[in-house]
């Protein structure tokens, strides 16, 4: 086997979980799972099933009630505080609200695990703080505050942190989290680019289409066991369905997201192609409308110049409509 595909973190037979003094919580039966160098894997599951306890138990700042954790070929217990920080990094859910540091001080953190006993920071280490903050696009931010520094920013001086860190490893827990829609796009872009220059990230997510369309594996946390694989291979054994309440929507094997079960109003055909017939497709499929490709009573026409206007056929009738807005508006109003 090609070492660059041999497993740098694996976990068998691992049981997490709880010490209450003498008594023991075990959140779940064991768990078996993989993530190999360069690898972006998506650790999701329902709310308090033990993501966060998992990632923590992964990087050593929980105890495993049992099993075995091993990283870059070593068992987790053979590492010592020092050690394991210089393999792995670790960015929790949790907000950092410290007074009066800036984000190159909170960065340099990150090199502490490479500095002597003094604790100074050398000439080397400041050349990798600067080169984490400019990889992660903080140039000219480097002497703001942290406390100053929008969800976004935020959590991308702590991903500096961990890359100053110079870890194999990155592990996030909800790097998403409060995020707003630039913000996420951003992260998880930095992310890909870090695995593509051979970081292995493990995060949780709740987030079902980034897991979906940017993950190489998804660590699935079933009530049952840790279902692992890339997410096409979840989809197509049926995974997913374990997860989601079945009885309020379905997965789409086709575009490999959740839908919410509606009540099916009628059959629609749509005339055209291209762009413009695909997202009407998609907005008459929310209002309620299965799609049909032989034609039916109700049809819509799409535009074919730009601008141009949706034509929306029914019986003998016809409406004309400049947006998918007000054809699904027109669509809802006649069912009603």
């Amino acid at each position: 086997m090609d070492c660059k595909y041999m497993p740098i973190v694996s976990i068998e037979s691992l049981k997490i979980g709880y010490h209450y003094g003498r008594h023991q919580k075990i959140l779940l039966p064991p768990l078996n799972a993989t993530a190999a160098r360069g690898e972006m894997v998506a650790v999701i599951g329902r709310n308090g099933i033990g993501k966060s306890t998992l990632l923590r138990t992964l990087v050593g700042l929980q105890q495993p009630i049992g099993g075995t954790i091993t990283i870059s070929g070593k068992e987790l217990t053979g590492y010592s505080r020092l050690g394991m920080a210089r393999v792995a990094g670790y960015i929790s859910t949790e907000n950092v609200r410290v007074n009066n540091m800036k984000i190159i001080d909170l960065v340099a953190l990150g090199r502490y695990p490479h500095t002597n006993w003094t604790g100074r920071i050398t000439t080397k280490d400041r050349e990798e703080v600067y080169k984490a903050i400019e990889r992660t696009g903080l140039n000219g931010l480097e002497n703001r505050f942290v406390s100053e520094l929008s969800d976004g920013e935020r959590q991308r001086a702590m991903i500096a942190r961990v890359l100053a860190q110079d870890t194999e490893i990155m592990v996030m827990d909800e790097p998403t989290a409060f995020l707003d829609i630039t913000n996420r796009f951003e992260v998880v872009n930095l992310m890909h680019e870090l695995t593509q220059r051979g970081k292995t990230i493990l995060f949780s997510t709740h987030d079902f289409n980034i897991a979906m369309r940017q993950a190489d594996k998804i660590w699935l946390m079933l009530g049952t066991e840790l279902a692992e694989g890339a997410p096409e291979d979840l989809v197509l054994g049926g995974t997913f369905e374990q997860l989601f309440d079945t009885s309020a929507g379905r997965i789409n094997y086709e575009e490999g997201s959740f839908e919410f079960r509606k009540q099916i109003k009628g059959k629609i055909h749509i005339g055209g192609e291209g762009k413009l017939k695909y997202w009407t497709e998609k907005a008459v499929s929310r209002a309620g409308y299965e799609i049909s490709s032989a034609e039916t009573l109700i049809s819509v026409r799409i535009p074919s110049g730009t601008p141009g206007k949706w034509t929306l056929f029914k019986g003998d009738s016809s409406a004309e409509f400049t947006t998918l807005y007000e054809l699904v508006r027109n669509l809802n109003a006649k069912n009603r």
